[in-house]
């Protein structure tokens, strides 16, 4: 079997490809989590995000949403000077941005899990790409999610990083067939 070439050698990207991407997960608390990692990551490399995945962790508590939804102004410049996140001021209040309109999808939708997966009818994509030149950047669902999260006011939120995040929370699952980390080779 071949294993997904697009961690290299970086061992926290090697980590986050076996355990978490395209793994589905409904948990609200990861989703927001990565649906800001994915936002943080616009014009970047996710080995940039990744690398700084703990500070940003013990910044914004965890991505609790309640926690991010009430961050002062002030309280984002500290994050910003203190912690070993990606610096950019919009990035950083789009956590909070994010979070105050997280907490009306949930009051609408039940959670946050339950609007992003209907998206997809609750299952995932699984897909069957012989290498990774096959992978799309953006699909039609992606462009959907993006539109819908732009109307309701989301920040770092465009298609290609809705997609990037569908793959993070496992809403589509673009290891290349031959990965043993492909749901059709995974045991149960």
């Amino acid at each position: 079997m071949r294993v997904c070439a697009w961690p290299g050698n970086n061992e926290l990207m090697r980590k986050y490809h076996d355990d978490e991407w395209c793994v589905p997960n409904q948990d609200d608390r990861f989703i927001f989590e990565m649906l800001n990692l994915e936002g943080a990551q616009a014009g970047l490399s996710w080995s940039t995000v990744i690398n700084k995945r703990d500070q940003y962790l013990i910044a914004f508590n965890q991505f609790d949403i309640n926690y991010c939804a009430n961050l002062k102004d002030e309280d984002l410049e500290t994050i910003r000077l203190n912690y070993g996140i990606i610096k950019n001021r919009l990035k950083i209040k789009a956590v909070r941005t994010n979070a105050i309109l997280a907490l009306e999808l949930i009051k609408e939708y039940g959670s946050l899990s339950n609007y992003f997966w209907s998206y997809v009818n609750h299952q995932p994509i699984i897909n069957q790409w012989q290498n990774e030149n096959q992978m799309p950047t953006e699909t039609d669902t992606s462009k959907q999610i993006s539109h819908d999260l732009k109307k309701r006011g989301f920040k770092f939120v465009g298609s290609v990083i809705i997609y990037s995040f569908m793959q993070a929370i496992g809403m589509v699952d673009d290891h290349i067939i031959e990965c043993p980390f492909h749901s059709q080779n995974k045991r149960p």
